[in-house]
């Protein structure tokens, strides 16, 4: 099995079901495998080969889905990257992974133009929409969409991948410095496919509105595993505009809908949800950065007839960990236990197996989605991929601190890199983040680190109201105060307007 087959699969067995819809557009999943399969002939016509590496640069659209599968398709390897992504920054990672084909949207190429230079592994850009559309003759070679999929789709197929090559690098996002290439396997990403649509119970009967980015990995499965299942998919930009979507929502009948903390935050400042009819809708996910117990209990009240999951995982494995739903009311700041055939484990900082409850320790993860590596990053990855039990395995080292308690479910404390010293004491950032999220008037909250001569580090919050000038930083204090020790209470509470985010929708913490 290949992550391509999850398309041609579903195409054969429900050939006129929608596959995929975006903005008016509807495909059914034999008009998704037919493009797919005439852009992956133009790429074998234009040199690609077996593991050649393919980066695709759009917005949410229905091109960025055809462009997945028609490289997954031609044996090569897929990248995709944030489209709003600066071109300098874009330079030294498109150079390192020897990119050979560019898939990007045609106003884009304008300002990608002064790094194709640098490139020199690159031998065809090929442009959507309006804009540079003529081939040239020079290089890299020059393609419109409408030319690229003038393919056969009946060509014979490439020469054929096994499990064990790789399907795509997906980088990670940085906020602190360069984004590392994730080396993935169809193995790898099938075996998450298999466990996420698991335990969400996915049937060919969902629709699934994905408005997260592809380039985010959380939002790219949404795609993989609706054709992994014969589901409907629906694609939207982000979140902006709350009452479209959720106009959406409702017409569509849609079953699932992923979110971040930040769509949490827009969906409670809504007034009047009270109005439309959300019967249809089946399960919530939440997953990158944790959801409050705050948010959870307004999601619940929103959509009440829909199974909230909240999750855990990583770029490196994609998914790591899952609440069961009936679990939510008595574990509420719980990501619960590892999903299907993975294994789990805590360690402490000389590497042995923490095994008492209540004790923290690194999160280390074991199993057939672990990543291979990151791209020409050997040391970053000997950090991460460490020999485990038995020995000639590699366990993924997540980086991330974790409680476990007696029944074996799981807390997230903080990144390692994250764990605030101040007065001796370290303080997880997501204990004083949670307590300043129960003050009625917060919307979204963080906390960082600030050097100090006296305490080492003093804790500074931001915060984001519900209603601005409501309340000030001495009620905020006093509240924190009242439920956390001394030392934890933040020295200072600077109000915003909004916070900065990651193209993911995490709060960037080194801009504040």
């Amino acid at each position: 099995m290949l992550l391509n087959h999850f398309l041609e699969h579903s195409a054969r067995r429900l050939p006129e079901k929608t596959a995929l819809v975006f903005r008016g557009l509807r495909l059914t999943y034999r008009e998704l495998d037919d493009l797919a399969s005439r852009l992956s002939d133009t790429m074998r016509a234009e040199g690609v080969r077996r593991q050649d590496h393919i980066s695709i640069l759009l917005e949410n659209s229905a091109e960025a889905v055809v462009a997945i599968f028609g490289v997954l398709k031609a044996g090569a390897v897929f990248s995709l990257h944030h489209a709003g992504a600066k071109g300098q920054l874009l330079q030294p990672l498109l150079a390192d992974a020897r990119t050979r084909g560019l898939i990007t949207d045609a106003r884009r190429f304008e300002t990608l133009k002064e790094i194709l230079p640098q490139l020199p592994d690159l031998k065809w850009v090929m442009t959507v929409g309006r804009g540079p559309s003529a081939a040239s003759a020079g290089a890299p070679r020059l393609l419109s969409w409408e030319e690229a999929l003038r393919g056969s789709a009946a060509a014979p197929p490439a020469l054929r991948c096994i499990d064990l090559d790789l399907a795509a690098i997906l980088y990670t996002s940085s906020t602190t410095g360069r984004s590392k290439g994730v080396m993935l396997t169809h193995l790898n990403m099938i075996s998450v496919a298999d466990s996420v649509t698991q335990y969400l119970e996915n049937t060919e009967q969902d629709i699934i509105l994905n408005v997260l980015p592809l380039s985010f990995s959380y939002g790219l499965y949404q795609v993989l595993t609706a054709c992994k299942m014969g589901a409907t998919v629906i694609l939207e930009r982000p979140f902006l505009y709350p009452y479209p979507v959720i106009d959406l929502l409702v017409k569509e009948r849609v079953t699932g809908f992923p979110l971040v903390p930040t769509i949490a935050a827009l969906l409670m400042q809504l007034k009047d949800l009270s109005r439309y009819d959300f019967s249809c809708l089946r399960y919530l996910t939440s997953a990158a950065q944790a959801i409050s117990p705050r948010q959870i209990e307004a999601l619940r009240a929103m959509f009440p007839a829909a199974k909230l999951y909240s999750m855990y995982g990583q770029t490196e494995c994609k998914r790591i960990s899952y609440l069961p739903p009936e679990e939510l009311d008595r574990r509420p700041t719980s990501v619960g236990k590892a999903i299907p055939n993975t294994e789990t484990y805590l360690v402490d900082e000389n590497g042995r197996r923490v095994t008492e409850p209540g004790r923290i320790g690194e999160l280390v993860v074991r199993g057939p989605h672990v990543m291979q590596g990151y791209w020409n990053l050997p040391e970053e990855t000997a950090r991460r991929l460490r020999p485990g039990d038995p020995p000639w395995e590699k366990h993924l080292h997540t980086g991330d601190l974790f409680k476990m308690d007696e029944e074996g479910f799981l807390y997230f404390v903080a990144r390692k890199d994250d764990l605030i010293k101040t007065a001796g004491e370290l303080v997880s950032p997501k204990e004083v983040e949670d307590a300043l999220c129960e003050f009625e008037n917060v919307l979204e909250a963080a906390v960082v680190g600030k050097p100090d001569e006296v305490l080492g580090q003093a804790i500074y919050a931001f915060v984001v109201l519900n209603e601005p000038g409501r309340t000030g930083e001495p009620e905020i204090i006093r509240h924190c105060a009242a439920r956390l020790e001394n030392y934890k209470v933040p020295r200072s509470v600077r109000i915003l307007t909004a916070m900065p985010k990651t193209p993911t929708g995490k709060i960037a913490k080194k801009e504040l």
